[in-house]
């Protein structure tokens, strides 16, 4: 490891084999455990000048947390006074998540800011607000195939994370991860060799190579007749005027039967995303394969890419070809992102620059593993008078997974869906002490609590919906997920 002159953050450069997947298993169950996992690009001819998601980081242990269940006093203000007393301390020419706030924000967070209801039953609970104050941050840049250790020697000390000794507990916090990085090195090369020695004796495979799950194991909130009848429903009121469109969910639920960092491997093979996430809370974890940003902000610059429409991949390019130009031209797909697009230009206009907010490209097909989506960039520049705390409470949660307009696509979620969300359909990120921000949307997302894993999957609904066709929609969406999920142990 190279070791930076002393000065905050202090830097360690990490040796040029590092990987955050090697060291993972190490960190994965400690608390607050956070893998922002940029998975490599998918296939998108139509956009190829947007890069990719460059960076992955790994944090752990925060100094402080702010957990909120629904019904607990309004922690929007709490966080608002965290990014305050946040120091303004960035390296030039590293990642930009340097030290800072972040974790989850659940579906349901959106209470505070506004009256939507929840659904009504809350079975498998989950805090509706989930973050961390962190002190140290793994980046790995993956273009320049480079990997630091950047800590800022934060303490909680009556909410400021600053003053005398922060250099001194930076460098006493830097030498402790780096052993930790040793040790798991040392115990990932161990694994590698036994499972290569199991391989060669012809032994049983890893378990977390086991193969697919038992569909019949898989269970839904819904009948398949009810979600139908709720579609329906949902279309009957957007012709009566209520609404444009609403986001309608079905929650799968199977039984966890492996640790939660096993199944996020198998994930992140099976189906990657450019926002999957890992996060270990406190007795509940949060799997994400997500394809979507919901915000990024650099310097006073806003990002948002509102994913609406939705068709599968077969694996024949010609097929997948057709499939795509029969999703760019539906009028249906197209009336959805176009909707969602007016959201969310309204949202940043609450808190951007008059006239910044722009369409840079519109329903534009991107390829997954699984699936094919149209998807929409939106830009703003962010007020003077306004930070990353009210941009998050202007736009939250993201237009695409709720509907238009969103107050009452809300109360219409909260109506017809059984099951609060809980993180699906939130978001996960983070704000560094850099000046950068980022937060994906919390779809093709799988949540381990209370011994069962969590895979809410839905889809917009307008006047133009064929309920047998939304519902085909959401198994499609949870096809990367279900092919990922392990058979249980045999016997069993």
């Amino acid at each position: 490891m190279t070791r930076s002159p002393l000065s905050l953050p202090v830097i360690r450069r990490l040796s040029d084999d590092f990987s955050i997947e090697r060291v993972f298993p190490h960190f994965a169950t400690r608390p607050g455990c956070l893998w922002f996992d940029s998975v490599p690009k998918p296939t998108s001819p139509a956009d190829d000048d947007v890069p990719p998601p460059r960076y992955s980081f790994l944090m752990s242990d925060p100094v402080a947390t702010l957990v909120a269940n629904v019904g607990d006093p309004d922690p929007w203000p709490v966080l608002q006074r965290w990014y305050r007393q946040l120091p303004s301390i960035r390296a030039a020419n590293l990642p930009p998540m340097q030290g800072g706030i972040a974790g989850l924000i659940g579906y349901e967070a959106a209470t505070w800011l506004e009256r939507i209801g929840v659904s009504r039953r809350n079975d498998l609970p989950t805090p509706a607000m989930s973050l961390g104050l962190y002190g140290w941050t793994i980046a790995m840049d993956h273009a320049e195939e480079t990997s630091w250790l950047i800590c800022q020697g934060f303490e909680d000390n009556d909410g400021l994370v600053a003053g005398p000794g922060q250099l001194e507990r930076a460098i006493m916090r830097a030498d402790e991860i780096e052993d930790q990085i040793q040790q798991a090195l040392k115990t990932s090369e161990q694994t590698a060799t036994s499972r290569a020695q199991t391989s060669q004796h012809n032994q049983a495979a890893p378990y977390d190579q086991a193969g697919p799950c038992d569909r019949t194991q898989v269970t839904s909130n819904f009948s398949s007749q009810a979600f139908r009848d709720a579609v329906a429903d949902v279309v009957n009121r957007i012709r009566s005027g209520d609404s444009f469109q609403v986001n309608l969910a079905q929650r799968l639920l199977h039984p966890a039967v492996m640790p939660s960092a096993e199944l996020y491997r198998r994930l992140r093979m099976v189906n990657p995303a450019p926002y999957s996430v890992y996060y270990h809370g406190d007795e509940f974890e949060v799997l994400s394969s997500s394809p979507e940003l919901f915000l990024k902000l650099d310097g006073r610059h806003v990002q948002t890419r509102p994913i609406k429409g939705t068709v599968p991949r077969t694996g024949d390019a010609a097929a997948d070809q057709r499939l795509a130009e029969s999703l760019q031209q539906s009028l249906k797909d197209r009336a959805e992102n176009i909707m969602i697009v007016d959201l969310m230009r309204n949202d940043l206009s609450r808190v951007c620059r008059d006239d910044s907010v722009q369409v840079r490209k519109l329903c534009q097909v991107e390829r997954y593993q699984f699936v094919q989506h149209l998807v929409s960039i939106v830009e703003g520049t962010l007020r003077d008078d306004c930070n990353v705390i009210d941009l998050l409470k202007a736009c939250f949660p993201g237009g695409s997974v709720t509907g238009a307009p969103k107050i009452e696509a809300m109360r219409t979620i909260a109506e017809l869906e059984p099951d609060r969300r809980g993180p699906y359909c939130g978001s996960m990120g983070y704000i560094s002490c850099s000046g950068h921000a980022e937060f994906n949307i919390l779809i093709r997302t799988v949540t381990a609590a209370g011994g069962q894993w969590q895979i809410p999957v839905g889809g917009g609904i307008t006047a133009r919906s064929n309920p047998v066709s939304e519902e085909a929609e959401t198994w499609t969406k949870a096809e990367g997920i279900l092919r990922a999920l392990p058979a249980p142990p045999s016997g069993q």
